[in-house]
């Protein structure tokens, strides 16, 4: 594997990890699909090596075709989340008007309440 290919990775999981983070559902979104273009980049240069195509009379050493179909199933998949995240997208944004995740108010709670003598516990209903 080259050099440029493992920087190209990085940058891609990076940037990636770097959308998933932020507060927008449309970063989001953009961020799950560079994500997922890293892992087909990374499955393919890990898995692939030069050989000849496997087809009947050719003899030689044939290309592994299981990193291929592993990258076409998870461009399927990618495809069936983008989808759905861009229908919850477009559903909070016709809702409220934008596409920001919001925090829970029992979110804000639990993370405000706490612990009980150092343990685990915190006062309310989870006692």
């Amino acid at each position: 594997m080259s050099a440029a290919l493992i920087v190209l990775i990085g940058v891609l999981f990076a940037s990636g990890t770097f959308l998933l983070l932020q507060r927008s559902l449309t970063r989001i979104i953009l961020g799950v699909g560079i994500m997922a273009n890293a892992v087909n980049v990374l499955i393919l240069s890990i898995g692939a090596r030069a050989g000849e195509a496997p087809i009947i009379g050719r003899d030689g050493e044939f290309t592994d075709p299981v990193p291929q179909a592993l990258v076409l199933t998870a461009i399927v998949i990618g495809f069936g989340i983008t989808a759905f995240l861009l229908a919850l997208a477009w559903r909070g944004w016709t809702i409220d008007g934008n596409d920001d995740v919001e925090d829970d108010d029992e979110d804000k709670r639990v993370a405000s309440a706490k612990p009980l003598l150092g343990g685990t516990e915190v006062p309310g209903d989870y006692q």
